[in-house]
């Protein structure tokens, strides 16, 4: 790792983990659930490139049940039946969102996403993006290793 971004600003890294953490606690009790939030957390870390996050979030849904065909799909989802029209439509969302410069996102997408998520879903999965892309944009610009992660 080039530097501990997160002893470099604690209260930044602090902000950060109240967000992850809100993220994890609606999927806990809502309409998102642990699975849903791992397939899209990895997802974005495909796009984005982040092999520390790829490692973490591949562990950790591995350890929350999720399947190794699913897992290697991931990057292919369109062309598999493995996956619901939930997590296909979140999926898409998803990476709308991660490729969203120059694209925007279009209204079939919102309204077909809106078809699957209440209007707390939809924030509450937008947030869940965000925060992803953020958690890459740290790991790759300061480096952080792959490998080492442990799931809890």
């Amino acid at each position: 790792m080039r530097m501990n971004y997160f002893s470099a600003s604690p209260a930044g890294l602090k902000a950060m983990l109240d967000l992850q953490n809100h993220v994890h606690k609606t999927a806990e009790d809502g309409e998102l659930g642990d699975g849903l939030l791992a397939l899209v957390y990895t997802r974005v870390s495909q796009i984005n490139r982040c092999a520390h996050c790829i490692d973490m979030h591949t562990k950790d849904a591995r350890k929350a049940g999720e399947t190794e065909q699913r897992l290697y799909a991931l990057s292919a989802w369109r062309e598999t039946p493995f996956y619901t029209e939930r997590e296909r439509i979140a999926l898409a969302w998803a990476e709308a969102h991660t490729l969203i410069a120059g694209r925007g996102i279009d209204e079939a997408l919102f309204n077909a996403t809106r078809e699957h998520f209440s209007e707390k879903g939809l924030t509450d999965l937008t947030l869940a993006i965000c925060t992803i892309n953020a958690w890459n944009r740290l790991a790759i610009g300061f480096a952080a290793d792959a490998g080492n992660y442990q799931p809890a």
